[in-house]
């Protein structure tokens, strides 16, 4: 079992006030979480904040989540099922979605960071905290799902 769930998500948030991005931020928290510590994690996870590299795809704290999820549960052989995987994913995701209506950072920031006008707004209506607030959730989230499959 990993620890709490709160543990893990006021880690998340503590890296994200650092200074690391979403991704990394949760990642990071969860690979903690689980006993494992690297510093290629936080590359590994780099281009997908901020909505994919600002291209407003799937927020990146949702996918930092799926990450540490595939820490937890993913394949170590090619003969390996990803049926475990899969599911908690899929888990994580709909939690994701139904708490906050949707998985992608446009709808979710209502700018879109791949733009000068986008990052301003960003910056402008303080958004980061919205993201603090996906951040800290999705790790959240993603512990509770590897507890129950653990379980």
């Amino acid at each position: 079992m990993m620890n709490a769930p709160r543990m893990a998500a006021k880690h998340a948030e503590e890296l994200f006030a650092s200074g690391f991005f979403c991704a990394e931020s949760v990642l990071l928290a969860l690979a903690r979480a689980q006993g494992i510590e690297s510093d290629v994690l936080p590359r590994i996870a780099t281009a997908f904040c901020s909505g994919m590299a600002r291209t407003c795809g799937t927020c990146g704290a949702l996918t930092g989540a799926m990450m540490g999820i595939g820490l937890g549960s993913g394949r170590t052989a090619q003969t390996d099922s990803v049926q475990a995987t899969y599911e908690a994913t899929r888990q994580l995701i709909n939690a994701f979605e139904a708490e906050f209506g949707s998985r992608d950072c446009h709808s979710l920031l209502g700018c879109d960071l791949g733009t000068p006008e986008g990052q301003a707004t960003f910056r402008q209506d303080r958004l980061g905290r919205k993201c603090a607030e996906y951040t800290r959730r999705a790790t959240e989230i993603a512990v509770e799902v590897l507890n129950q499959t653990a379980a």
